[in-house]
């Protein structure tokens, strides 16, 4: 679940009227926003059966379908933003899965908790893997494939040929600008093609 101001301050960077893809859309509350306060139109794209149930509460035009597939479904350039909030962690093919947001979308947002936060880094100097609000899981139940840093993705994003917009952190809402990698429990990103 995504804090409201976590959303707020996410759905500033979606410009107004976008045509947005929203991968892991969950029950579709972000997606149903961008619609009514910023004139956004657009799809969801979630696997679980009753988060699918609450688009459909909704109102959000949304897709039943695994992410792992890829977007092969969807033409090159189809949205202007495509979004994928506490998503990337959850997948094995994280780097063919920001190729293809580059395709589609003229501008790709993502988020992920940030393994290099300061309490994270301090549990596994005591020898335990970090349990927060970001990171609510034991090690032995977590959907979270993947643990990376915000300095990770920045490579990561030069080595997928994405050129960042804007970058910073977030932390119990708010925003983190000076030493988000240390500082913040949640990374952002903006990007577009390089």
């Amino acid at each position: 679940m995504i804090r409201r101001q976590t959303v707020e301050t996410i759905a500033q960077l979606v410009p107004h009227g976008s045509r947005v893809l929203d991968l892991g859309c969950g029950g579709g509350g972000l997606l149903e926003m961008l619609c009514r306060e910023r004139g956004c139109s657009g799809y969801g794209v979630e696997l679980d059966d009753a988060k699918l149930l609450d688009c459909v509460k909704r109102g959000v035009n949304v897709i039943q379908r695994n992410l792992e597939e890829g977007l092969s479904i969807f033409e090159d350039n189809s949205f202007d933003v495509v979004l994928q909030l506490n998503t990337l962690q959850n997948l094995r093919n994280t780097e063919a899965m920001l190729r293809e947001t580059a395709r589609v979308g003229r501008i790709g947002i993502v988020s992920f908790p940030n393994f290099a936060h300061w309490p994270n880094r301090l549990s596994v100097l005591k020898g335990r893997m970090p349990v927060t609000k970001a990171l609510p899981y034991q090690w032995f139940d977590t959907p979270n494939i993947r643990v990376g840093t915000f300095a990770d993705f920045e490579v990561l994003a030069g080595q997928c040929g994405l050129r960042v917009l804007e970058a910073f952190g977030l932390h119990d809402g708010q925003v983190v600008r000076r030493w988000p990698n240390l500082m913040a429990s949640t990374a952002v990103f903006k990007f577009e093609r390089g």
